[in-house]
Formats: structure tokens, C-alpha cells, sequence
């Protein structure tokens, strides 16, 4: 169009083209201009001279975006006013005109999700306070496990107008409760806003001092789907599947490891076979920041978003659930999983405790039947870029949520001094760095209470940590390819507006001397190592072809027995190579009867002749452990070293890679050592079950240092 004409300039041809051109495309491509209007009637209008440019407008962004399969509906004009209905049926209905949330009341649960052409998201075979929840998995010391899904007695509007809608469903905990109530006081928070396709929540728990002692293992929260619509999980690019249906695992047969089922006659014939297990779709916090369902009729998103890993437990390479059949929906705050009781969650001598947990962002998304479902997730992966951009957001309405404004910052440049590696600093490149409570060098992996703030390096070691809460806290740090933890040598404190520039920190890792050799990559997993093959009678088919998740297959410990009947691994130094001679896990060997026994695994190594000025040291860094003593002896002298009983993380059993880190170094007096071949024994002594065992992240013998 030339500069400065307008439609009425091209005549009525401009109005009758956007016409055809769009209602041809919204009857599925069958010609509006073959039906029965008329040109004349397309333009009877006494306003056609004003509405000509509207839709000239209208035209050019149909066709210059008709690719954007999902509109955005973010913006506060797009979408009606915020609606917030209190019946007298114990109900709370909030809707801005593209969903509608139903809450019990005053419970505060979520019992109903109206989205496009589903009046309920949620399993309406399941009783209302088992759709959509907050629960805690606690104990006090010595009793049973309860769980307790955290019904409020009170609801308070919080905040109501046409641009957003914030309620509270809260409850104060007193002494004279039942036994069954976690000793909590409670306020659930949840968050609707105009335009937004989804549903904001947080809470808030809090202990009182002088209050009694627990445990607290477990703090998430659960959406149960529609099974009869639900059918596609979601949890990364490569992790996505048609999942099995909640009968097949009851028509299933059960596994060694409890929660694992062999899919023996599934409603979907090509899922026969295969194994069904939560702990196959766990995640690293780092990484899990969204995952979720997919509804094939209609094409229909449920998607989990967490901006921030802020309220979470055990820093960023934690593992925990995600979503499971059901299908089932969870953001997992606080879990003893790939941990055990190691991760601090108890409560003692009336210690006072107070937390945010999100706000998290249940989105919902959309699009037509003749799309591929693939861009539901394409865009819940987009949003998710957008809820961490606004992070930390700037409209819950509760005063223990702190605005960005509200926060500091801290700044630095972290660098090696390993002179076996360089005579200078070397960057300490993508290094993990992170403000967490207070705590020894490495604590950060077991607390559970505090908040945590992680952030990578880039190259050059150089790191900013953004947003973070005001508080008392120490800097922690690890680097991928260096043994060991830093921690800077004095506790940061943390003011809102603060930001703290701490220039460049050395960290000095564990070292004595030089390398003789080593074995694995210190990156605190077992991946480098060999993970066998599937058995194919247990095989979860998607990760079949993903050679990088093999560890999440079931059963691999019980190839080690079939790979090593009588013997154990022997690696020799210079001779071996640990991707295909290491095996993944120090494990258990059965021999018959469900009785097992221990394994000593061997490293043998040439010394040309002993330096006698000091002791070697053996590093042994260790991936995960569970209910494990490892053992160490050189030659043919007595037990060296042990570790004594250690690791609960189960991270064999659950197909994790690694559970927490370990680090042990052990010093050899070079008189157990011999001119020739050594042999170090490493003996894995607790045989009670299949699952006892230990990972290795990386093996060094360091020969003594020069003086």
C-alpha cells in the first residue's frame, strides 16, 4: 500500500478480500465468497467508511501472524475482568474468562478447572479433596508417618479487583488439635489475574518456638488429571511419552523395588512389556523448571512452571519426582528422595521455622485439532521463559514475599589453585556457586529449611547471584572437573538494595601431590561409567534410544551378577578404560535365595619405585551411597580405610545417576606399597539387599609431594 492511503483508496476490493480470505480460512478453507453473501452485502453498512481501516488492520495481522498458533493471553486488555463468586455451598469460584478455578472452602483445595470445552481439568471420578492439594509427609520422632493435605479452617479475600484476584485459605495450629495435624500454622495462597491463562499458588508454613519436635520429609503439591484425557507426559524435549493408564499398573505385575510395575496386559497393547516407575521421570531442580500433560480431545495443555528453585531443598542438582501416572501433576519443595534422612528436615528443641514455598504456575494452553501437539509444549517452554523473567514477581499481595526491590545481589570471580594442574589460577569455568544457610563446606546438599540461591558461572569463572532475600547466609561453590566443595571463608549478609561485590576467590581443592593416576571425571555422577544394557523383558522403550539415560532403566543392578558371576572387576591402570571396564555401581551380588554378599572390587597399578619421603593419598569421591561401608586395603595388608555405615539417598534403585556427594581422601603409607604392581582392594561390606551399594564420581592416587 502506498504511504498515506488508506483502504477507502483501494476501494471496496481491500474489505471483500480480508472477507473472503478470513472467513475461508476459519470454515476449514471452504470459500466464504462461494456461499451466499454478496459483495453488496458485505458492505451494507452504515459505518463501512469507518470499519474498513479496522479491518485492513485486522487483515494485515491475520496474515503476518496467522503462524502463532497460540495467541498470548497475557495482556491485561485481552481478557475480561477478574471475577471472584463466594457461594453458600462452601465454595470459592474465581474466573477471568479463560479459566475458571472452583476452590473447596474453607479446605482450600482445588476441586475444579474450567478450561476451553473441559468443565473439569481435574479427575471427577476422585473425591474433591483428591484433586488438586498441598500435603506434608511428617512424624514426630519415633511415631508413624502421617500425611497431612493441609486443610485450612479460614478464607480471606486478600486482594479483589477487575486485574487480579488473591485468596487465603489458612489455618493456626493449636496444642489441642489431634495427633494427626502437623503442628503447622498454614496460609494457602492462590493468585488469578487478568489475561492469564493459569493459576498462580504459594504458601506459607510456619512453626512457632517452643513448639513440638518433628519431621518433615515431604512438602509438594499434587494435581490428579483426567485420566480418560490425559494420556501424553511432558518433561523435557527428549523425555515424552504416552504413559501408561492407572489399571494397568494394578493389572500389573510388581517388581523388586516397590513402586515398579511390569506392564503385563495395558489398555494400549504397545505399552505390554515395558516398565511403569515414578522414579524413571525424576529431574534435577536445575532443569525442572516445567513439565506437564497433554490432552489430545480436546489438544489441551497442563502444564507445572517453577521460576525460581529459591524454596527448594538440597541446591540445584537434587533429584525429585515430576509427573507420573495418574496422571499426576507434582512440584516437590521439600523431599527426602536421592537423599534420605542425610537432608536435614527435623525440627528440634522448639526451633521456630517460617517459609515461602513458590509461587509456582499452573498454565494451561491450547490449540486447534489439525496442530501438532508438540506446540503446546514448544509454548509452555516459552512461558516458562517469561515467568522466570518476572521473578521474583511484583503482585502476591503477602508481606513474606519480597520484591525485587526488597532483595540484593552478589557478585564475584571464582578461580582454581591446583599447582599439578597450572603454576597459575585457572578459571573456575561453569563452576556451580550458591548463597545457603549457614553451614560446613558442603552442607548446602543436606539443608532443607532455608532458602537457596544458585546461579553457574560462565568461562571465566565470573558469577552474579540475583534476587536474593534478605538473610545471613555462607557461599558455597563446586566445579565440574575439580574434587571438593568451597566454602567463602566468611558469612554474607544480605540487605534489601545490597549488592556485594566480592572480586576473585581462590578456592584451594583437596590435593597432596602430583597424579599417578586416575579413573572417572569429577562431576559428582556415575555417567561416565559403564551402564549395561536394558534387560529386555524390563525396558522403559523411551529411553531406548537415549544413550545418555540408560542409567534409568530398571534392574541394571542385577546385571552386574550376570556380567561378574563369581569374580569382581579388576581394572588395571593403563590397560583399563572405566567407560566400558567400571561398572556404574558398586552393588551386592545374589547367590541364591534372596541372600547376597559382598563385592570387592580391584585397582591394579605399576609403580616403577616408592617415594619414601611421605604417605600417598587415595581420593575417592563418591556419587551416591545407600546403607554402604566402603572398605579400602592395599595389598596384601589389613583394612586400611573404611567409611563406616553411610548413604540413604537409594539413588541405585530410584535409576538416579547420583544421590549426594561424598569425599573421602585416604592417605597410604608408602611402605604398603611395593616396587612393581600394587593392587588397591575396594570392598563394598554391607550385603543385605540388592539395592545396598555405592556410585563412584572419580578414583586419584597422588604420589607425594616434592618438597
Amino acid at each position: 500500500m502506498e504511504k498515506g492511503k488508506s483502504c477507502h483508496g483501494l476501494g471496496k476490493t481491500c474489505l471483500y478480500f480480508f472477507f473472503c480470505s478470513v472467513t475461508s480460512h476459519s470454515n476449514n478453507n471452504k470459500s466464504a465468497c462461494s456461499h451466499n453473501y454478496t459483495f453488496s452485502q458485505i458492505l451494507t453498512s452504515a459505518h463501512s467508511a469507518i470499519i474498513l481501516d479496522h479491518l485492513l488492520i485486522l487483515y494485515i495481522f491475520f496474515f503476518y501472524k496467522r503462524e502463532i498458533k497460540i495467541p498470548r493471553t497475557t495482556s491485561n486488555s485481552s481478557a475480561l475482568g477478574v471475577q471472584l463468586q463466594v457461594t453458600n455451598h462452601q465454595r470459592v469460584v474465581i474466573d477471568n474468562g479463560i479459566i475458571q478455578v472452583t476452590f473447596s472452602s474453607p479446605d482450600g483445595e482445588v476441586i475444579g478447572i474450567k478450561y476451553k470445552e473441559i468443565d473439569n481439568l481435574l479427575e471427577i471420578a476422585n473425591k474433591e479433596q483428591n484433586r488438586g492439594y498441598w500435603d506434608v509427609v511428617w512424624n514426630r520422632p519415633g511415631e508413624h508417618i502421617i500425611i497431612d493435605k493441609l486443610q485450612a479452617t479460614d478464607f480471606e479475600i486478600i486482594m479483589e479487583n477487575e486485574d487480579q484476584v488473591e485468596v487465603s485459605f489458612s489455618k493456626k495450629w493449636r496444642p489441642s488439635m489431634d495427633k494427626f495435624t502437623v503442628p503447622l500454622n498454614i496460609d494457602k495462597r492462590y493468585i488469578v489475574r487478568r489475561g492469564s491463562s493459569g493459576l498462580y499458588l504459594y504458601t506459607i508454613l510456619e512453626r512457632l518456638e517452643g513448639w513440638p519436635d518433628v519431621d518433615m520429609d515431604q512438602i509438594r503439591v499434587v494435581f490428579k488429571l483426567q485420566n480418560a484425557k490425559f494420556h501424553f507426559m511432558a518433561v523435557s524435549d527428549d523425555r515424552q511419552r504416552i504413559m501408561p493408564m492407572p489399571l494397568d499398573r494394578i493389572t500389573g505385575q510388581p517388581l523388586a523395588y516397590p513402586e515398579a510395575v511390569l506392564l503385563t496386559n495395558p489398555i494400549n497393547p504397545k505399552l505390554r512389556g515395558e516398565v511403569d516407575d515414578k522414579y524413571q521421570y525424576s529431574c534435577e531442580d536445575k532443569d525442572n523448571k516445567v513439565h506437564g500433560w497433554i490432552s489430545n480431545d480436546p489438544p489441551v495443555g497442563f502444564w507445572m512452571i517453577t521460576p525460581s528453585n529459591e524454596f527448594r531443598a538440597g541446591g540445584p542438582i537434587k533429584q525429585d519426582l515430576t509427573s507420573h501416572v495418574g496422571p499426576v501433576v507434582l512440584n516437590m519443595f521439600t523431599s527426602t528422595h536421592y537423599a534420605g534422612k542425610d537432608l536435614n528436615t527435623k525440627y528440634r528443641n522448639g526451633e521456630p521455622w517460617k517459609k515461602v514455598l513458590g509461587p509456582a504456575y499452573v498454565y494451561l494452553n491450547s490449540i486447534s485439532p489439525s496442530e501438532d501437539p508438540q506446540a503446546l509444549w514448544q509454548d509452555a517452554k516459552e512461558q516458562m521463559s517469561i515467568e522466570v523473567k518476572r521473578w521474583p514477581y511484583n503482585f502476591p499481595q503477602s508481606e513474606d514475599f519480597p520484591s525485587s526491590d526488597q532483595r540484593g545481589s552478589v557478585l564475584g570471580e571464582l578461580r582454581v589453585r591446583d599447582r599439578y594442574i597450572s603454576e597459575r589460577l585457572i578459571y573456575a569455568s561453569y563452576a556451580y556457586v550458591g548463597l545457603a544457610a549457614p553451614g560446613d563446606v558442603g552442607s548446602w546438599q543436606m539443608e532443607a529449611k532455608g532458602y537457596q540461591f544458585w546461579t553457574q558461572a560462565n568461562k571465566k569463572g565470573i558469577f552474579s547471584i540475583e534476587n536474593v532475600r534478605a538473610g545471613k547466609y555462607s557461599l558455597y561453590a563446586w566445579v565440574p572437573g575439580i574434587i571438593g566443595d568451597y566454602k567463602y571463608s566468611v558469612d554474607i549478609i544480605i540487605q534489601p538494595g545490597s549488592k556485594i561485590e566480592l572480586g576473585v576467590l581462590v578456592y584451594d581443592p583437596p590435593r597432596n601431590g602430583p597424579t599417578l593416576w586416575e579413573i572417572g571425571i569429577p562431576d559428582r555422577t556415575a555417567t561416565e561409567f559403564y551402564v549395561p544394557e536394558a534387560y529386555p523383558t524390563l525396558m522403559n522403550k523411551l529411553y531406548t534410544d537415549l544413550p545418555t539415560d540408560k542409567f534409568r532403566q530398571y534392574g541394571l543392578w542385577e546385571k552386574y551378577a550376570d556380567l561378574y558371576p563369581k569374580n569382581d572387576v579388576i581394572y588395571n591402570v593403563g590397560v583399563s578404560n572405566y567407560n566400558q571396564d567400571w561398572f556404574f555401581a558398586h552393588v551386592t551380588r545374589e547367590i541364591g535365595n534372596r541372600t547376597y554378599e559382598a563385592t570387592t572390587w580391584q585397582i591394579i597399578f605399576e609403580l616403577d619405585n616408592v617415594n619414601p619421603i611421605g604417605d600417598y593419598t587415595l581420593q575417592v569421591a563418591l556419587a551416591s551411597a545407600t546403607h554402604s561401608e566402603l572398605q579400602v586395603r592395599v595389598n596384601a595388608h589389613r583394612r586400611l580405610f573404611t567409611t563406616g555405615l553411610i548413604g540413604k539417598d537409594n539413588a541405585i534403585a530410584r535409576h538416579g545417576i547420583h544421590g549426594l556427594y561424598w569425599l573421602f581422601s585416604i592417605q597410604i603409607p608408602y611402605f604398603q606399597l611395593l616396587e612393581g604392581n600394587n593392587t588397591i582392594y575396594l570392598t563394598q561390606k554391607r550385603s543385605e539387599s540388592p539395592f545396598q551399594g555405592i556410585m563412584y564420581d572419580y578414583i586419584r592416587l597422588e604420589v607425594p609431594a616434592e618438597t
